[in-house]
């Protein structure tokens, strides 16, 4: 594979640097993004050119409960803003350890971080439904006081306490897509659409103005993608491969899969809303649009995911693999 220009985009998901039953200290993420980042370095070794893109998950909400502590002594900042020290964050680590880890391998490469806006439709319907928890859990008397102060949309959360809940807008376009396709040309590796990227309007004149929501990480990725004709895409999950009846004693890897494969399985209820269901559709909505190969599979397999190893490869119908 040495020499190749594919470009291949490479959707990292928030958990993967904050995983579940960690503390989130500032040295464990560092340690797990380097971890993280071998694989990723051994696919600039193979010749690929690299966008990673990533998601935002426990850190902000971090971030936002950093927020409502020190609202007294601190103006708290909006959930844009937040959205942006958390890409900041996350591309600053992946930045370095990708840059490390290259040195180490006797590859001098650069490795950028583009602050990424996403443009949204202000009709999009989700403005009028928002779904999407976010922050902190407050109990009732608390929910309602943030509600009246705030203008916040608040719901009970499984029992778990109110938590405000936000739009989650489909993504219609990467604004600084020409920015990430430029450096590709220049061979610098990119960071692009952190946590999903800032969601913006457009307003008459053809100003941005950011909003209040969040964009599902694997979707900004595909427009992203798209925009920038990439070859393939990784999707980074917390298993190596997807199955079908997840969890059940009947379960199944699924190691290949066509589009129309996967569509079915989609629809028969395969890959629930909540976990598999948006991988599954952001793969399909790159696969329609030209995409040569979508796999699905663990951080910890990306170095093998193009020898056939491991993951979940879903392909063009037509392709054996």
């Amino acid at each position: 594979m040495r020499g190749t220009r594919e470009t291949i985009v490479i959707a990292l998901g928030g958990n993967a640097i904050v995983p579940s039953g960690h503390r989130g200290t500032i040295a464990e993420e560092f340690e797990i993004t380097r971890r993280s980042m071998l694989g990723v370095a051994r696919l600039v070794q193979h010749g690929y050119r690299v966008v990673l893109t990533h998601g935002n998950g426990p850190i902000v909400g971090n971030i936002l409960l950093r927020n409502e502590l020190a609202r007294e002594v601190v103006p708290p900042m909006p959930l844009g803003i937040c959205d942006a020290d958390s890409a900041g964050e996350i591309g600053y680590m992946i930045q370095q350890c990708l840059f490390n880890m290259l040195h180490k391998l006797g590859m001098a490469r650069e490795v950028v971080t583009v602050m990424t806006q996403v443009l949204v439709s202000r009709d999009d319907p989700a403005f009028r439904h928002p779904t999407k928890p976010i922050g902190p859990f407050y109990n009732a008397a608390e929910a309602q006081q943030r509600a009246e102060e705030e203008g916040w949309e608040i719901v009970e959360d499984a029992g778990r306490g109110y938590r405000r809940v936000v739009p989650s807008p489909i993504p219609l376009d990467v604004i600084e897509w020409r920015t990430v396709a430029r450096l590709l040309e220049a061979n610098i590796i990119t960071i692009a659409v952190g946590g999903g990227g800032n969601p913006v309007i457009r307003l008459p004149g053809g100003w941005l103005e950011g909003v209040e929501a969040v964009i599902d990480k694997d979707r900004a990725s595909v427009v992203l993608a798209n925009r920038i004709g990439a070859d393939r895409m990784v999707i980074l999950t917390g298993v190596p491969v997807v199955y079908r009846s997840y969890g059940m004693p009947e379960q199944e890897p699924l190691h290949l899969l066509t589009a129309t494969e996967a569509e079915r399985l989609l629809a028969a209820g395969e890959f629930p809303p909540g976990s598999m269901g948006p991988k599954i559709e952001a793969a399909l909505r790159f696969i329609f649009a030209g995409g040569k190969e979508v796999v699905i599979t663990s951080v910890e397999q990306v170095d093998r995911a193009f020898r056939h190893d491991v993951g979940t490869h879903i392909v063009p119908d037509g392709r054996s693999g």
